[in-house]
């Protein structure tokens, strides 16, 4: 949950810059889903965090996992502003394929806990199992959108 939060902060990030770089009307929906998705998920974990006493890290705490790499999916902060920079379709293209792998690296996230004893809680299962159920579809669009871009798939 710690790293979760600052992970979907990043992707609000990604969101954030959609309404000032795109006029296409598919990424404008898929980033207000992701938005509202990631907000009601951060709000979860910090309030599932404070309930059992846990550090609530802030949203723009440092993205590395142990040993100091990044977590899974987070884009650096050179590809950020590679992302900022971007306009038009160069934005769009390289938002879904930024996207595609952020949520790649939430499943790994996910994968990562339920293979460990602290995916067994009832509501950390069920938590994770929304995320993954989520990610999933949103990949699956996002990669649609990315071939109508006629953009490459991410690594």
């Amino acid at each position: 949950m710690q790293g979760m939060i600052p992970h979907h902060a990043q992707a609000l990030r990604m969101t954030d810059l959609v309404p000032s770089r795109s006029t296409n009307r598919d990424i404008t929906l898929i980033a207000k889903r992701i938005q509202a998705s990631q907000e009601d998920e951060i709000a979860l974990m910090r309030r599932w965090l404070r309930d059992r006493g846990q550090t609530v890290p802030a949203a723009d705490h440092d993205h590395s996992g142990a040993g100091g790499e990044l977590m899974p999916g987070m884009l650096t902060e050179e590809q950020f502003a590679e992302l900022k920079k971007a306009t038009g379709t160069d934005f769009d293209r390289a938002f879904v394929q930024y996207m595609i792998a952020h949520h790649m690296g939430a499943l790994q996230m996910v994968e990562k806990l339920f293979n460990s004893d602290g995916g067994q809680e009832t509501e950390i299962f069920t938590y994770a199992s929304h995320v993954d159920g989520d990610q999933r579809i949103e990949i699956d669009r996002m990669q649609k959108l990315l071939a109508q871009l006629g953009g490459p798939a991410p690594n």
